[in-house]
């Protein structure tokens, strides 16, 4: 791992002080040294405050006060970043294993493309080493996006010059701004990815955009609405070509992490 990239990681957090800790720890257990890990805590009422700042950490930049939510946060925490490279990982998700930050920043080195993504792995909330759902990715292709195809933002990391360039999350969206953010970068600018083929980041099931049926179709909503937003056509059968993605996912569980 001879990679000069530096490295900053994003955690948006509210009322997270139960996950929160398998978040840093997955990181600070990183064999690649992370140039920093920003933590952008929306003003919790519960006790991830005092969890954090009691690991005394260095490294962690921790930064608490009431915020939009956590698309809002995510773009503060763009705005105090400093390294080379800029990636998301929510409080709820931890890292696959030890090597994820230095393979992500190798291959972006050597490939010299502006952004990289992988695969991802859903967990169950309450035992993350119990597998739900693979996300398998691919090497991206232009139009991927309207055929119900597109990376999991959370193995999502990014040259921090882009973000300076093509802007940030739009808060106008409350759950798919990750998919958005992503559409406009890779579809609308083109700009150059390469994919790291296998899972880094183990996802609880829960969240604002997994955590019930409704949540999931205001996300299919938000999402088709992403397409006019940049300009990008997309047919009426979108949302049964995402669907079935989904699927497929949940039927394919190979390549589970340990």
């Amino acid at each position: 791992m001879n990679s000069k990239l530096s490295v900053s990681l994003i955690t948006p957090s509210f009322n997270q002080a139960e996950t929160i800790r398998s978040c840093i720890d997955s990181v600070i257990r990183q064999q690649y040294r992370v140039h920093e890990h920003i933590i952008m805590d929306g003003n919790s009422s519960d006790p991830t405050g005092d969890l954090v700042h009691s690991l005394n950490l260095p490294g962690i930049r921790f930064f608490s006060e009431p915020d939009g939510g956590p698309y809002d946060a995510m773009n503060k925490g763009i705005e105090k970043a400093t390294g080379d490279l800029i990636g998301i990982l929510n409080a709820d998700d931890c890292y696959c294993d030890d090597r994820v930050i230095g393979d992500v920043a190798e291959l972006l080195e050597t490939s010299g493309a502006d952004c990289l993504y992988a695969d991802l792995v859903f967990v169950n909330r309450h035992n993350p080493g119990k597998v739900l759902r693979y996300w398998k990715s691919y090497p991206f292709t232009p139009g991927s996006f309207s055929k119900g195809y597109h990376p999991p933002h959370p193995t999502f990391f990014v040259k921090r010059e882009l973000y300076r360039k093509l802007g940030g999350f739009n808060t106008i969206l409350k759950i798919s701004a990750d998919f958005e953010l992503m559409l406009r970068f890779l579809e609308k600018y083109r700009i150059t990815a390469c994919y790291l083929p296998r899972p880094i980041v183990r996802m609880r099931l829960g969240g604002i955009s997994t955590g019930s049926a409704g949540s999931v179709l205001h996300g299919y909503k938000e999402c088709y609405r992403a397409f006019g937003m940049n300009g990008i056509p997309v047919g009426p059968d979108y949302f049964i070509r995402r669907t079935r993605v989904i699927l497929q996912q949940y039927w394919k569980r190979e390549g589970l992490v340990n």
